[in-house]
């Protein structure tokens, strides 16, 4: 029996991952692995563990019309009590995991590298034996447990994404006063302990099957570092995909050595940095909506990927509008600074 990795994501953000055989339903290894995903009959013939299958192969197995439509079947929802896997999937469980009796895992980690890239953007590597058994999507975030600050967390994306891995790496924005910043600059020291739990969000990557547009803002490069090297490790790209990377001054710009190790691993990347500061020295200038061309919508045949501050996402937004054109799929993120 082959066995295959599926990724429940949860309508609060909230992500769990489980081994389904290809001959047992995705109910059936959900609830062997402890998570119960909602059910009425197990035979099809209600619509109580309808999901959506984002990506991946599968066959619907026997059910009712009236618990799934021929238009909702084509369209990729299946009922998760007769759905089989020919593949990894993910799928979308329209319910809290709270009501699915399962909660997100912690992972006990220690700091392996802490590194000031620039002014505003630390890099923090974290190691444990137990991340190996965490899984995420490219482009999902964790939560990190501030040392010596009462508990309290900060959400960060991943910045690597091999599976597997007993290490994991973020990008972190320097906010002065912030509690995270003031642990990076001033205490964290390799060995020190830290706490993650993840992983959490519906920020991801989706099949690549269109020209995709990818536009950062500032740390908001980090998604898009583990979105690129997941493509990179899975057979790269038959779309174009083009990175646009918005910051304030040339000061703030850091990773382009691995932007430009992605142009040659995946022949189809490209990327371009764009700095607000008028007396930047690179010659794009301004915002990312000032440099989105033509080509990169493709006549709105594209997947477009935005993690930035909320007026950037706004802003992004309203540039599509401006300009007419409604994407295949737009997936966004927005971070905010916090202090206290």
């Amino acid at each position: 029996m082959m066995s295959y990795r599926i990724a429940l994501n949860f309508e609060d953000g909230a992500t769990r991952f489980i081994q389904c055989g290809d001959t047992e339903s995705v109910v059936d290894a959900a609830y062997r692995q402890g998570i119960n995903i909602p059910m009425d009959c197990r035979e099809g013939a209600c619509s109580t563990c309808k999901c959506r299958v984002e990506s991946g192969d599968y066959s619907l197995g026997d059910y009712i019309e009236d618990a799934l439509s021929k238009v909702e079947a084509d369209t990729g929802y299946a009922l998760a009590c007769q759905m089989r896997p020919k593949s990894d999937c993910v799928v979308l469980v329209p319910t809290a995991s709270t009501a699915c009796n399962t909660k997100q895992e912690s992972y006990a980690t220690e700091i392996v590298d802490v590194r000031h890239l620039s002014e505003s953007t630390y890099s923090l590597v974290l190691r444990g034996d137990s991340l190996r058994n965490l899984g995420f999507l490219p482009g999902q975030y964790a939560n990190l447990q501030v040392p010596g600050e009462g508990g309290h967390h900060r959400a960060y994306s991943f910045s690597s994404s091999e599976a597997g891995s007993d290490t994991v790496s973020f990008l972190i924005r320097n906010v002065p006063g912030g509690l995270m910043s003031g642990f990076l600059g001033q205490r964290a020291q390799p060995g020190a302990s830290m706490s993650l739990t993840g992983p959490f969000g519906s920020f991801y990557l989706r099949p690549v099957q269109r020209p995709v547009l990818m536009l950062a803002g500032g740390t908001g490069l980090a998604p898009f570092l583990a979105m690129l090297e997941k493509i990179a490790t899975t057979g790269g790209s038959a779309h174009p995909i083009h990175l646009l990377y918005g910051v304030n001054t040339d000061r703030d710009i850091v990773e382009t050595e691995k932007l430009g190790a992605f142009t040659k691993l995946i022949p189809n990347f490209s990327f371009a940095a764009c700095v607000v500061d008028a007396n930047s020295e690179l010659p794009k200038k301004g915002y990312v909506t000032h440099h989105i061309e033509p080509a990169h919508l493709n006549d709105g045949d594209v997947d477009i990927y935005l993690c930035g501050p909320p007026p950037m996402v706004e802003a992004v937004a309203q540039y599509l509008r401006d300009v007419d054109v409604k994407s295949a799929s737009f997936h966004f993120e927005k971070f905010a600074a916090s202090i206290s």
